[in-house]
């Protein structure tokens, strides 16, 4: 086919399909099946766990994949465990978790760049070091010095404490403080402006995205907690949303029922995801750690 007759082709076809072919092009089309083959792949298994939560074990066992009739049922179970009390404590230790890392995070990372103290280099060592030791690691550890030596057992300062210090949170707080341009300190150690006053009015209004994109990452990840509330925690009225998925079973069936346990995860994915839906726009810039912020 000639370059005319292809011409003549297009000029001949339809203005809606002209305009298509203008804007998208293969290549387009091709990222765009990839992102939602991507996104059916990660969102089917919480399109699964909804649908089974509607379901009984015979419904699931036979992977039907329409709507069951154990709603109610699962729903009662589910209120029955005291879901909202879980789901109350972990809300509450999550929302400490994060305000206590983003502000020992800010003061770090200022700290790190604009201050000038023997072994600064050093220290920003052993938080990238921090940053390749899995949590696992130290557990044991933890749990001896937590919980037999401090006594905190069974408490929400357990849970809390241990938990404030990030180094993920002041390596990025680090990096993004280096990235602004350092005449903006010397002006206001000119108009005399404190280091305390620096950071309220300077910092903090160019640091909205990096915070909110700390508060997703922490808010996340300290809602997604299990292994060391498992451990430090043995009252069911102090205990977390994820650990108390795990009493979410009726009792009647033979074995497990997966009905309330799946319409409990369910419940309990809720906060992450708005927090995220939320908080996206500015998460994702929060990540544009350039000079130009």
């Amino acid at each position: 086919m000639t370059a005319r007759t292809r011409q003549r082709r297009d000029d001949q076809a339809p203005p809606l399909f002209r305009l298509l072919r203008e804007q998208i092009s293969f290549r387009r089309w091709y990222i765009h099946i990839l992102l939602w083959i991507a996104v059916i792949f990660m969102g089917f298994p919480l399109f699964y766990a909804a649908l089974v939560s509607t379901q009984n074990n015979a419904q699931m066992f036979r992977l039907q994949m329409t709507p069951g009739d154990s709603f109610s049922f699962n729903l009662q179970t589910v209120l029955d465990r005291n879901i909202a009390r879980l789901m109350f404590n972990t809300f509450a230790v999550a929302t400490m978790v994060t305000l206590g890392k983003v502000v020992l995070s800010i003061f770090s990372g200022m700290a790190l760049v604009y201050f000038r103290f023997p072994g600064k280099a050093l220290v920003f060592g052993f938080i990238l070091a921090a940053l390749m030791v899995p949590g696992e690691v130290t557990i044991i550890a933890l749990f001896r010095l937590v919980a037999l030596e401090l006594g905190w057992g069974n408490t929400w300062t357990a849970l809390v404490v241990p938990a404030v210090a990030s180094p993920t949170g002041m390596f990025l707080f680090r990096q993004h403080f280096a990235s602004i341009t350092p005449e903006l300190s010397e002006a206001a150690q000119l108009d005399g402006a404190g280091p305390l006053q620096f950071l309220l009015r300077v910092l903090l209004p160019l640091s909205r995205n990096t915070v909110t994109a700390l508060v997703v990452i922490m808010f996340i990840a300290a809602w997604n907690s299990y292994l060391w509330p498992l451990l430090i925690v043995t009252n069911p009225d102090l205990q977390v949303i994820q650990v108390g998925l795990s009493t979410l079973d009726d009792g009647v069936e033979i074995g497990r029922t997966w009905g309330p346990i799946m319409l409990g995860a369910v419940i309990a994915s809720i906060p992450p995801i708005a927090i995220f839906v939320l908080m996206q726009k500015q998460f994702l810039q929060g990540f544009a750690l350039t000079r130009h912020k």
